[in-house]
């Protein structure tokens, strides 16, 4: 008996010793690796305080090994490095002021910034779909399609019969659903695609050990190229969500898309073919971008972004494009939970008197993100931004136009999880006429809100105030 209670208490003692070694381990590395030092704080307290459970807690949600298989998989496919390309804007007759974040963006993006294109705004399911399915259907070589959710109401089955002919026809079909995302729909619809034998990837899904240990970084980007010569890209998802004359669906949610065609649809594609190749383990990507004729005069540049990048690009490119600006900022989002680095840029920018406007829903389709955003407003306020809230349906538009002839439009947000944890697809844009477009568009939902005041948020009763501090708290994973 003696010495089956020495063996027992020496093995708890074993064990003990061993929680406490691993959780020095895990803080020790958090001091070295995470860049942010509220971040590292909060790990290194969580992993000293909880010996054992907060190691495990950071090796599943607080280590990066998403960004170590990145860079194995580029060194066995090199991808394009552009950042050391000549500037082609200062050639073009762009503003002189401009010439450093041009070059700033190209450093940042690694991308071309190519002219040439034309890019057809698309407004809610009612545009967007049609076209989509109108390409898809006219497909004759390859069909690339990424989504975040991919419903299995009735427009997601009008998709998935589209996708199925084109197979039938012979064409490279191939279609990239989220892990997470697809969980959002009943029946999945990476059963019902396979069913009817289309090509299909998950993008990190959540039910395959160890790919569970990425559950908080999703693949949010929406990307849909037709032959390698167009493509769709912006914030919608596939489903009946989006369709604005929908009645008596509780999800209902306007969002805007966009149709791309010239030279920059190559990379586009190359952007997907990246993403492809990571979901499949195999090299999808072409030697070089196809070479396409230009379809308009507007430049455009993609800005692709996530956990696997060496830092968050997106908000870089926030940051540069407000410290540019001198005349005005819109921003149009679905979720505003900036980080104190963005939020002093857009405050700054108001001190100097450029006219900052931020368009936000109001209601949330998520009220914990919308809790977070009421707790830091004040931030902005302040400092004379002026902020909106837009009547129901729910705006899942995104938007940031800067001085009227640039902007920045795709799947990301303005909030940590898509400058930090999501990955991203967006494009950048020069060009006066269309990005006159797109202010217009923010303006006139502008009209339709009402405006935010710093004496509301004020106001509101102390346990609503601690009610959203408490949902500030989190807000590096909302």
């Amino acid at each position: 008996m003696f010495l089956l209670d020495f063996e027992s208490g020496l093995l708890r003692w074993g064990l003990s010793a061993l929680a406490i070694l691993l959780s020095v381990a895990c803080a020790g590395h958090a001091l070295l690796w995470k860049r942010d030092p509220r971040a590292a704080l909060g790990w290194i307290a969580v992993c000293l305080l909880l010996p054992g459970l907060g190691a495990l807690l950071y090796l599943l949600f607080g280590v990066n090994r998403i960004k170590a298989k990145a860079r194995h998989l580029r060194r066995r496919w090199p991808m394009p490095d552009n950042s050391d390309l000549d500037d082609p804007a200062l050639t073009a007759g762009w503003p002189s002021e401009h010439f450093g974040f041009t070059r700033l963006s190209r450093k940042v993006t690694r991308r071309r910034f190519v002219q040439g294109n034309r890019i057809e705004l698309l407004v809610n399911g009612e545009e967007a779909y049609p076209a989509m399915l109108e390409e898809i259907e006219g497909a004759r070589e390859s069909v690339g399609l990424c989504t975040y959710i991919f419903d299995s109401d009735q427009v997601g089955l009008q998709f998935v019969d589209a996708l199925a002919d084109a197979v039938a026809r012979g064409v490279d079909v191939k279609v990239l659903v989220d892990g997470v995302g697809e969980i959002y729909s009943r029946p999945r619809i990476s059963g019902l695609l396979r069913e009817r034998g289309i090509p299909t990837a998950r993008f990190l899904p959540w039910d395959r050990w160890p790919r569970v240990l990425h559950l908080n970084l999703r693949n949010h980007r929406k990307i849909l190229v037709v032959d390698g010569k167009l493509a769709f890209t912006g914030g919608m998802n596939i489903g009946a969500r989006h369709l604005a004359d929908a009645k008596d669906n509780p999800k209902k949610a306007l969002d805007l898309h966009f149709k791309v065609r010239g030279p920059v649809v190559a990379d586009i594609e190359q952007a997907f073919l990246e993403d492809w190749s990571f979901a499949t383990g195999a090299n999808h990507l072409r030697a070089k971008p196809l070479e396409l004729p230009w379809a308009g005069d507007l430049w455009a540049r993609v800005i692709i972004d996530g956990p696997n990048e060496d830092f968050e690009k997106l908000q870089w490119m926030y940051l540069g494009a407000t410290n540019a600006a001198r005349e005005s900022v819109r921003i149009m989002t679905p979720y505003f939970v900036p980080d104190r680095e963005l939020v002093a840029s857009l405050s700054a920018a108001a001190l100097r008197g450029v006219k900052v406007e931020i368009v936000l829903p109001e209601e949330s389709n998520l009220p914990f993100v919308s809790w977070a955003t009421d707790a830091m407003l004040w931030q902005v306020l302040e400092h004379g931004v002026r902020v909106y809230r837009q009547p129901p349906p729910f705006a899942h538009s995104k938007l940031f136009v800067v001085d009227g002839h640039y902007a920045i439009v795709g799947s990301g947000n303005f909030d940590a999880r898509s400058l930090r944890l999501n990955f991203e697809f967006n494009l950048e844009i020069y060009d006066e006429e269309f990005v006159s477009l797109l202010a217009r568009h923010v303006d006139q939902a502008k009209a339709r809100s009402a405006l935010i005041t710093l004496s509301e948020m004020d106001g509101r009763p102390l346990v609503i105030k601690l009610r959203d501090g408490f949902a500030r708290l989190f807000t590096p994973y909302l």
